[in-house]
């Protein structure tokens, strides 16, 4: 939705944190979570660069830090619980793709 919904219409539905961003950084933290996505699924069906797995990860954990900072000042804790939950998707596909015994497959 951040890519395609116009800043307006994300305020208007429950987005609120929206009205604190301009569109581009709205744009930017769209493609942060599509790239990111993307780069979790695509080398590890693919087997090419699987690393890229790890970072992709990576990336999105600290997009949800970033997430749960500003729903945390907006006093949205129901947010932020989610925010934490998906951080620690992340952080357990980073650590299962680097860590000391990683799951290669």
């Amino acid at each position: 939705m951040k890519l395609v919904v116009p800043k307006e219409k994300l305020i208007s539905s429950s987005q609120a944190w929206a009205q604190h961003f301009s569109q581009a950084g709205i744009r930017a933290i769209g493609v942060a979570e599509v790239l990111g996505a993307i780069g979790l699924i695509v080398p590890a069906i693919t087997h090419i660069a699987p690393i890229l797995v790890t970072c992709a990860a990576v990336g999105l954990a600290l997009v949800m830090v970033g997430a749960a900072v500003v729903h945390a000042r907006r006093n949205e804790f129901p947010n932020v619980a989610g925010n934490v939950v998906l951080f620690a998707m992340a952080v357990l596909v980073a650590w299962g793709r680097f860590g000391p015994y990683p799951f290669a497959s």
